[in-house]
């Protein structure tokens, strides 16, 4: 409390905006449709695909899960599970659903977790 009335850190006009008004981006994951793999630094665009909303950080197959899959920063506004959005690859338009973090569940032992 006392750092945050002095704002005398490191960064601290930064953090204290983004504590007052919220962030201005959120970091999603993404499941594309099927078509070349997303990787990082591709557009993240509306579903329309008129207007950036976002980047991608990183991208590629999952075989685990058989599809695509990236995690990418978009405007706040974007960001909700099972938002469809676009990402540009290669001068190509490949249809993009906003996902839950992680991909795939953890299936190793965690204290105090229901492990089923």
């Amino acid at each position: 409390k006392r750092r945050r009335e002095s704002a005398d850190f490191p960064g601290s006009k930064v953090i204290l905006h983004q504590l007052k008004h919220g962030p201005s981006r959120c970091r999603v994951g993404l499941r594309a449709s099927p078509g070349p793999p997303v990787r990082a630094g591709a557009r993240i665009l509306t579903a329309e695909g008129d207007d950036v909303v976002g980047y991608v950080t990183s991208g590629g197959p999952s075989p685990s899960l058989g599809v695509n899959i990236a995690m990418g920063y978009v405007q706040v506004e974007c960001s909700r599970v099972g938002s469809n959005l676009s990402v540009k690859v290669r001068d190509k338009t490949v249809g993009a659903t906003v996902c839950k973090l992680p991909f795939l569940r953890p299936k190793f032992y965690q204290p105090g977790k229901n492990n089923k």
